[in-house]
């Protein structure tokens, strides 16, 4: 049936929400105190087209997990452009804390500050993304994309831990041709670094994961997508394969092309689970990384405040003071399975039947653990800085399984993330024993502030830094980036010993 306008802007008050999302109207009053990001957004979105708002956060099919009765209907182009225009005033939120670190150690602006970003030729490092994106992106997205757990201490320490590694340059070597090719389950990449998982691409751009996409795959990257993406994972890959033909007609230098992986969030509801991993077999992902390291929401502080600051806004006090008690934002119910353990990753396997990664590994019992359960890989890494407080950064824990668990180098391919923001400090990591380096809050703020075209010059600034870290460390070929070419001996001191935990 179809519905009146002036009815449906009636329906803008917490007693009685109703909003429309791809032309349908739904009464989501029921769901107020439910909704992961708050009540107030959605109040803020009653009797209105909530759609620009909802594909920027959502992929249509969260749809289906609103509750029984809340779809109302629908309502012609015409009625949709006479409702009101949607709120959306910017809420300033008080700083009472210090705030979240910035991902450059020390920003330097190279444009005074404009109402869009400066000039792309003005980006020279993967930092310099962040402070062009602060131009373009919403209070809300800057708030998802830059939180951290808690004071902020692990994220910090990511950052931190990159310098306090040291190279050990050779010199007199031959490095007028470098390659830093390798491969990633057996296909191989132009580079040892990949695009990470971000979910909800579209608060970056209205083109989301596919203008992502088509970014990485004019460089041959890798990239890994998230379960949490604004858009279908088939339209993703479909976007991947398009670029990719679009490519092939037009010859340039010979480079691999790109491939996806699939990053997991294991949902409470195992059928839901399975359909995850069944359609991201048939859209052709490569590899499937199981996050392990979210029972639960780490504590965003900045989200916190930012959804308080918004259900003020408009008069909802008692879930502004909620707000600050782990209301579970960007996050629907039941996306996080609390129970999940080694005894279920078999019939994650039996259903996925490829590569099997973990995300989220934080020591080496657990590195040991992996490789005993059949997986392939396992992913270091504390979800940068936005889970656990005061988790120990990738280093470490690559450090502390060479120490504690030298058995699985070799056995399982070694990723890690968190924190890198200069392409030489990828050798680093490989040096130690990585297969490859994430990179993801670059990435998102590149393509806030550029699109796909960010995308491609964030890539291209990290692969130029990586070379010429090839160069300088005297090393012409991967296979050369052995742990004698670097100085790690002050995260080494602070690697756990059992018997220093004893007291």
């Amino acid at each position: 049936m179809l519905l009146d306008a002036a009815e449906v802007a009636k329906h803008n008050t917490i007693s009685s929400c109703w909003i429309v999302v791809n032309g349908k109207v739904y009464d989501v009053t029921p769901y107020l105190e439910h909704h992961p990001g708050g009540a107030a957004i959605l109040v803020k979105q009653g009797g209105r087209d909530a759609t620009p708002e909802f594909r920027t956060i959502h992929s249509p099919d969260v749809l289906e997990y609103l509750p029984k009765g809340s779809f109302l209907g629908e309502m012609d182009p015409a009625a949709i452009a006479s409702l009101p225009t949607a709120l959306s005033t910017p809420v300033q939120v008080k700083e009472t804390a210090k705030p979240p670190p910035s991902s450059s150690p020390s920003p330097t602006p190279a444009a005074p500050p404009t109402n869009g970003p400066p000039h792309i030729a003005h980006c020279v490092t993967a930092s310099d993304f962040e402070a062009a994106a602060k131009g373009v992106l919403s209070p809300n997205a800057l708030s998802y994309v830059s939180s951290s757990a808690n004071s902020g201490l692990s994220m910090q320490n990511n950052l931190s831990s990159w310098s306090r590694i040291s190279f050990r340059p050779r010199v007199l070597r031959d490095v007028r041709h470098v390659s830093p090719r390798t491969a990633i389950f057996g296909h191989p990449s132009p580079f040892p670094f990949y695009l990470s998982a971000m979910g909800q691409l579209g608060r970056a751009h209205p083109g989301g994961e596919v203008e992502f996409v088509r970014g990485l795959a004019r460089r041959g990257a890798h990239g890994l997508i998230s379960t949490e993406s604004t858009q279908p994972m088939e339209e993703i890959s479909a976007a991947l394969r398009d670029e990719q033909r679009k490519l092939s007609a037009t010859p340039a230098d010979e480079q691999p092309p790109s491939q996806l992986h699939f990053q997991l969030y294991v949902h409470t509801d195992k059928s839901i689970t399975a359909s995850r991993i069944a359609r991201a077999k048939a859209a052709g992902f490569r590899s499937l990384w199981v996050t392990v390291d979210t029972p639960v929401l780490g504590k965003r502080t900045s989200d916190r405040r930012l959804q308080a600051a918004e259900a003020l806004e408009v008069g909802l006090e008692q879930a502004a003071e909620q707000a600050g008690f782990g209301r579970r934002s960007h996050v629907l119910p039941g996306h996080f399975e609390p129970s999940l353990s080694w005894a279920d990753l078999a019939w994650i396997q039996e259903r996925w039947g490829g590569p099997l990664v973990l995300k989220g590994v934080q020591c080496a019992e657990d590195a040991r653990l992996a490789l005993r359960h059949g997986c392939r890989g396992i992913l270091l890494s504390n979800h940068g800085g936005r889970q656990a407080h005061t988790a120990p950064d990738a280093l470490a824990t690559l450090l502390e399984i060479r120490t504690h668990a030298p058995e699985v180098l070799g056995k399982l391919d070694i990723f890690v993330d968190g924190g890198l923001r200069d392409g030489a400090d990828v050798l680093k990591a490989v040096c130690l024993g990585a297969t490859a380096v994430g990179v993801g809050r670059p990435f998102f703020y590149a393509l806030s502030a550029y699109g796909a075209k960010g995308v491609e010059r964030c890539i291209d600034i990290l692969a130029e830094e990586l070379v010429m870290g090839m160069r300088l460390l005297g090393i012409a070929s991967l296979d050369e980036a052995r742990p004698e070419r670097v100085n790690a001996s002050r995260l080494l001191n602070e690697v756990w010993y059992p018997e220093k935990s004893r007291l």
